[in-house]
């Protein structure tokens, strides 16, 4: 029986870690500098360092993805704005039972995490590690990004009153901003909460914050720049809140729906509760709507606050947010996207519309001016990247109208998409026409499809536990298994050249296939090891590039098919899923490691020249010319430029002349201050690893201020 591989899809996002500091200073019993400029007494939270870069830009994204948390609205125009992934879809919602997409041209360079905000012609998007930012939509057709305002940690919910906006920033709490010029946002005062910020609502001077762990908290802002706490109800995990006369209505992920009195701001109390798991709500009338985890849109009677009880439900996969507008209600679902639902009759609710939007970007295949993202269970999505810092949508096709279609590989030939289907097998679309394409065959393989390579009349299929499978494709509209090598492991991935497939077989390393008579294929040599967890490869010349895993990228000879050996390798900071060459370069998808570029020049001595570090997960690269299209897992589709010397993200221009300060010098580890935003800089600007500095001159920033040169002498 084959053996479970260990490669897995790491879907981390964050990294905790415990540093102790007093003060800046050198320890007297160690060689280790430690930056603190306010001791605390609790874990530092170190986030993946967003955008760092070397060598490498960032161009342009298509960033929908099935993580859909929030929906705004706009009752005047009849306008749903709906969260996707690090987009935002404009939708047209006229007519409750048909949503038209108006745009989708809204692209941040995060998530879009648990709040839209749509106020006078602006959405205001709590954008994650990216903040706030601002987009005016007076043109839905034709939306444009006024401007943003970073946040210390990752922005979650936003609310807008007057002249500030009020984001709910997850660790750092309540943030105020000025957006009195929405193309200059700038913070004039924060409250910091013990728990983590997830949404805020603003009445009057009262900022209403659901601080997740911490339950409710309540801050005054009559003065923006000096807000402070004046009362709290400490229910665990409040999700939503909204407010009305004397009541505050939380949603609870771990207790429901609560109804708290706040006639006196500083002593809530509660009032009423009916127990489930909620994570969005709003209040209209005498009905409280709740987005529930088990219980759909549930639709609760708060005519009388001490007695609340429910009067209809709908069932809805896992709601996130709920908006009301007259006989609707526009419910985010995670994974599904827009349902509306009428509500006309509070007792009877029911669905009348939904808008779908995409999966997870699994693979991409670049061709024309094309990009082919194999979306999982989103089907094909065909991205128009003529201009590649404007990418948008043409087309999709979904098998089975995604009742059982999982895509995992894209292969593009002539006027043909073939892709895989996890459970289904080869599909073969016809893209003549992007904007309208259509299935004309498929053939089903026995085991899980994971990629596919085209050679002439015949598909190459990765097929995981039924190895290599031939399809004869000739007649596309009818084609059908010739052959097929039943390979030790896994076939996660393969690449065909000359005579020869060569299968990444898991945990049983890379394995080469003889093809030469389709009907018969045959192995004839295999490279493997103890390290070996083969998961993606790309042949050029004499060698075999495979992605490793946790191992990085390994190169192996493969002049003598029946003889493969090993003669270099690099080993990425993350897991090496996939991988393509251009030139003397490697671009490897290096999941939670983002996009790295090996110079593989010399393939005994392979060196990094460039990275980026994705928002999420790379899964998938195609290389054209020196642009990298990335499928970034949750995040869809990213473009980036390199390795360009000299080009790097996030780079402060003179940063040694801004900041003449004293230096401290140390040797070994560098240590940040607890629980709060750092970033370390070298001499020219670039945010580096704390993890990884050498020898030289440094820069600490704490939230946003550069305070301290440091100076690593070993």
């Amino acid at each position: 029986m084959k053996s479970v591989g260990l490669l897995v899809i790491v879907m981390l996002l964050f990294i905790f870690s415990t540093v102790h500091a007093n003060a800046w200073h050198i320890h007297p019993d160690s060689d280790s500098v430690v930056c603190c400029d306010n001791p605390l007494d609790t874990t530092a939270i170190f986030d993946k360092l967003s955008f760092d870069s070397l060598n490498c830009r960032f161009v342009g994204n298509w960033p929908f993805g099935n993580e859909c948390r929030a929906v705004a609205f706009d009752s005047t125009r009849n306008l749903a704005f709906l969260a996707s992934g690090g987009g935002v879809y404009i939708l047209n919602v006229s007519d409750p039972t048909n949503p038209i997409k108006v745009s989708e041209a809204i692209h941040t360079r995060d998530f879009v995490r648990a709040a839209l905000f749509y106020l006078d012609n602006r959405l205001y998007i709590a954008g994650g590690t990216t903040g706030l930012v601002i987009w005016d939509i007076t043109d839905p057709n034709y939306p444009y990004h006024l401007g943003s305002c970073d946040t210390p940690h990752e922005a979650w919910g936003v609310y807008v009153s007057g002249d500030y906006a009020y984001v709910a920033d997850e660790d750092y709490g309540l943030r105020i901003i000025n957006v009195s010029n929405p193309t200059n946002p700038y913070e004039v005062g924060f409250c910091d909460t013990p728990g983590w910020a997830y949404r805020v609502l603003v009445v009057g001077d009262y900022a209403y914050v659901a601080n997740s762990i911490s339950g409710l908290r309540i801050i005054n802002i009559s003065d923006p720049v000096n807000p402070y706490e004046v009362g709290c109800f400490e229910e665990p995990w409040a999700l939503d809140v909204s407010v009305s006369g004397s009541y505050a209505y939380v949603a609870s992920q771990n207790s429901g729906f609560w109804i708290i009195n706040i006639s006196n701001p500083a002593s809530p109390y509660e009032v009423g509760n009916i127990p489930g798991s909620a994570w969005g709500l709003d209040v209209s009338g005498d009905y409280a709507y709740v987005a529930d985890n088990v219980g759909g849109l549930q639709i609760i009677n708060i005519s009388n606050p001490a007695n609340p009880y429910q009067v209809g439900s709908c069932n809805i996969g896992f709601p996130m947010e709920v908006y009301v507008s007259g006989s609707c209600a526009y419910v985010a679902e995670y994974g599904g996207g827009l349902r509306i639902v009428n509500v006309s009759n509070p007792s009877n609710p029911y669905k009348t519309g939904s808008f779908g939007i995409p999966d997870w970007a699994y693979q991409v295949y670049v061709s024309d001016f094309y990009a082919y993202v194999a979306n999982y269970g989103g089907g094909l999505r065909i991205i128009n990247v003529s201009n590649p810092a404007n990418p948008y949508e043409v087309g999709y096709y979904d098998t089975l109208d995604g009742t059982l279609g999982y895509y995992t590989g894209v292969y593009v030939a002539g006027d043909y998409a073939y892709v895989t289907d996890y459970f289904g097998g080869l599909w073969i679309i016809n893209v003549s026409n992007p904007a309208n394409p259509y299935e004309v065959g498929f053939c089903d393989t026995p085991g899980w499809a994971f990629d596919v390579c085209i050679v002439d009349s015949h598909a190459y299929v990765a097929d995981w536990t039924a190895g290599l499978r031939i399809i004869n494709i000739s007649n596309s509209a009818n084609p059908y298994e010739v052959g097929y090598y039943d390979t030790p492991g896994y076939a996660y991935a393969l690449c065909v050249s000359g005579d020869y497939a060569y299968v990444a077989d898991d945990v049983y390393g890379l394995r080469i296939i003889n093809i030469s008579n389709p009907s018969s294929p045959y192995e004839v040599g295999s490279f493997g090891c103890l390290y070996v967890y083969a998961a993606g490869v790309y042949v050029s010349g004499d060698y075999a590039y495979v992605a490793d895993g946790f191992f990085g990228l390994r190169i192996i000879n493969i002049s003598n098919p029946a003889s493969p050996y090993e003669v270099g390798y690099y080993e990425t900071p993350g897991s090496a899923y996939a991988l393509c060459v251009s030139g003397d370069y490697a671009y490897v998808a290096d999941d939670i490691g983002g996009l790295r570029i090996i110079n593989i020049s010399n393939p005994a001595s392979p060196y990094e020249v460039g990275y980026y570090e994705t928002p999420f997960s790379a899964l998938g690269v195609y290389v054209v010319d020196s642009y990298a299209y990335v499928a970034d897992y949750f995040l869809g589709l990213q473009i980036y430029q390199g390795p360009i010397l000299g080009i790097e993200e996030e780079v402060k221009t003179g940063i040694a002349k801004q900041h003449d300060l004293a230096a401290t010098i140390f040797s070994g580890p560098l240590q940040l201050p607890e629980g709060r935003k750092c970033k370390v800089y070298d001499i020219t600007g670039r945010v580096v690893e704390p993890t990884s500095i050498t020898r030289g001159i440094y820069f600490i920033e704490i939230d946003g201020v550069v305070t301290q040169k440091v100076v690593k002498v070993r």
